[in-house]
Parts: C-alpha cells; sequence; structure tokens
C-alpha cells in the first residue's frame, strides 16, 4: 500500500483523517493502524475509491504487493 500516496489524497480532496475516518465508520485510531498495518478490508478500500475519487485503486491499495 502508498501510504503516503493516500495520505496526499485525503489533503488534497480537503479530507481529514478524522474526515475519513468516519466516512468508513471506524474511530481516528482505528484508521492511523490500519494505515500503518497497510490493512483495509474491501469495503473501506470501495468506499476510499469512490470518497477520494481514485482512478487507479492499484497503485495506492496494491503498490507493494505488486513490486514485492
Amino acid at each position: 500500500m502508498n501510504v503516503n500516496k493516500l495520505k496526499g489524497l485525503f489533503a488534497e480532496k480537503g479530507y481529514t483523517q478524522q474526515d475519513i475516518a468516519k466516512e468508513l465508520g471506524i474511530t481516528p485510531n482505528t484508521l492511523r493502524k490500519r494505515m500503518k498495518d497497510e490493512i483495509f478490508n474491501s469495503d473501506e478500500i470501495n468506499i476510499l475509491i469512490e470518497i477520494l475519487e481514485i482512478k487507479e485503486p492499484m497503485e495506492i491499495f496494491f503498490a507493494n504487493k505488486v513490486t514485492q
């Protein structure tokens, strides 16, 4: 997962981590842990793709897995 790119999209779209956590239905602490562990479930990924208008989700959510 490319966490830096994901965080950049938060800022670019005007969202705070607290905003994103609320959209996902989780606490800000849970969001931080999921980003640190680089693990989101498929429903959360779909929500992030939608609200952040992500055109190439593979580049963000599977970046490290594909290149290793």
